[in-house]
């Protein structure tokens, strides 16, 4: 039981740090709520394992320096392939003989097609409610398919911008088959887009563009019917 906690605690840890890019011990110790000595425990084996980094930040006055904890390519790539595993290795390997079979442009129209697919059955879930009742619908079925996705509402000082939000993905499920596949990002716009009729859909983050996470902003049209 104490190595799955200790594990379960790791693995937060990580995921903290891929969703803020950063934090010293003493944050993830109170945003985790665990104690400072187990947090630096936990960091010293996740930098044993090259999972993670520092840097020391330099603090005016007498204050000691602070080590800055992030990841490291390797930590990435464990969390955002988490979702993927073996099947999506055979998920690129499938797509690599269609596309020596039919051409590259008829598997982007196959998996164009499953996107409306997905789009679809997701229109189904959400059903008729409001804006923020789909967003919040939309995120738990993306977790459920293996995405660190969240989302939070962005402050207007206009009334009539009040439905807008950031959805975020801090991870690739099918990151396999992105790297392969690139179009299928494309896609996956145009998905959110197909599911969210009445709004505009934009993205803001991309990890195959070398950031940390993927992106959207969702925006209710002002001219709805």
């Amino acid at each position: 039981m104490e190595t799955t906690h200790q594990s379960s605690t790791k693995q937060d840890i990580l995921e903290y740090l891929l969703k803020h890019s950063q934090a010293t011990a003493s944050e993830l110790a109170e945003s985790l709520d665990i104690s400072p000595q187990a947090t630096r425990r936990h960091l010293k084996d996740l930098e044993a394992e090259e999972l993670i980094s520092y840097s020391l930040s330099v603090q005016g006055g007498m204050g000691r320096p602070q080590h800055i904890y992030q990841l490291t390519r390797q930590g990435r790539d464990r969390l955002r392939r988490e979702g993927a595993d073996g099947y999506g290795q055979f998920a690129v390997s499938l797509l690599d003989a269609l596309a020596e079979t039919v051409g590259r442009d008829q598997v982007s129209s196959i998996l164009r097609k499953q996107w409306e697919r997905k789009a679809e059955e997701y229109r189904e879930r959400l059903g008729i409610a409001s804006l923020s009742q789909r967003v919040a619908t939309l995120v738990e079925l993306r977790k459920a398919e293996g995405y660190m996705a969240e989302y939070y509402p962005v402050d207007s000082s206009e009334p009539s911008q009040d439905d807008k939000f950031i959805l975020m993905e801090h991870n690739c499920a099918i990151s396999n088959v992105a790297e392969s596949f690139p179009s299928i990002c494309g896609h996956e716009l145009e998905m959110f887009a197909a599911v969210l009729p009445d709004c505009t859909v934009e993205r803001t983050h991309w990890i195959i563009n070398g950031e940390h996470r993927c992106g959207y902003l969702v925006q209710a049209r002002k001219n709805r019917l």
